[in-house]
């Protein structure tokens, strides 16, 4: 499933220090990462961890400080906030913990609408958005607005609106914080379903759950990782190393 000579997504040395009223908070300190094509991997850590910055970061939705991102080998470093709008319809789907629907837009509209603003006729985009829906279980609520469904529901949507352009690459923000156990599973089965299929996903949890359904669970405190353990029915000791589609630690 995984191309092992070809990162889908590198960074090195990425920075982040968010300035307010008290002393500067240093979200994530020099982090070096590599992920395979295909490979589903998680982030795991206490809250005010970094977890989420170092997300929004690679997904271009915060600038680092310092440190340099590539996309499946194309460096991101000249990227305006237009450019990374771009890839974000095209190459990355975004799922959020709030799910950040568009209210007043039906459930059809939401999914529909990324891949309308990336250049789908209107006649695709609406095949894509039937499939996914029909497949996350969501048939019969195209017309329903978002304040209609329940938080399980709200989050499938997201999910369908992340992946209805088939993003090589799917980053995932806590995407069941705000879900009860029957909510946490379904999303749990979906992004399991989809990693079978190849989709390269990074998850950002606290849940262990979820990030027991990861190729690599990685721990990050601090700032930084702390661990890097590569999951095989744990059998699998937990691996450190610079090389190529492997988180290297830096202090």
């Amino acid at each position: 499933m995984s191309d092992d000579s070809t990162p889908g997504l590198r960074a090195e040395g990425l920075v982040k220090t968010h300035y307010g009223e008290g002393a500067p908070a240093h979200a994530v300190r020099g982090v070096d990462l590599s992920v395979r094509q295909g490979e589903f991997v998680a982030v795991t850590g206490p809250s005010g961890a970094g977890k989420s910055t170092l997300l929004h970061l690679l997904g271009g939705l915060q600038r680092p400080d310092s440190g340099s991102i590539w996309l499946d080998g194309e460096c991101a470093d000249a990227w305006n906030e237009a450019r990374w709008a771009v890839e974000r319809r095209k190459r990355i789907g975004i799922v959020f913990q709030f799910f950040n629907l568009v209210s007043d837009l039906s459930v059809a509209d939401n999914v529909e609408l990324p891949a309308l603003l990336a250049g789908v006729p209107p006649k695709r985009a609406r095949a894509e958005r039937t499939e996914l829906l029909t497949e996350l279980g969501l048939a019969g609520k195209e017309r329903s607005m978002p304040g209609e469904l329940s938080g399980g529901e709200q989050q499938r949507v997201a999910l369908a609106r992340a992946l209805v352009n088939r993003p090589p690459l799917l980053l995932a923000d806590e995407p069941a914080g705000s879900l009860d156990s029957k909510g946490t599973r379904e999303v749990m089965r979906l992004l399991s379903r989809f990693h079978q299929r190849g989709q390269t996903i990074v998850l950002v949890t606290h849940d262990a759950r979820l990030a027991s359904a990861a190729d690599r669970v990685i721990s990050f405190f601090d700032g930084r990782i702390a661990d890097d353990a590569e999951l095989d029915g744990g059998t699998t000791p937990p691996r450190r190393s610079g090389i190529s589609g492997v988180l290297e630690l830096k202090d």
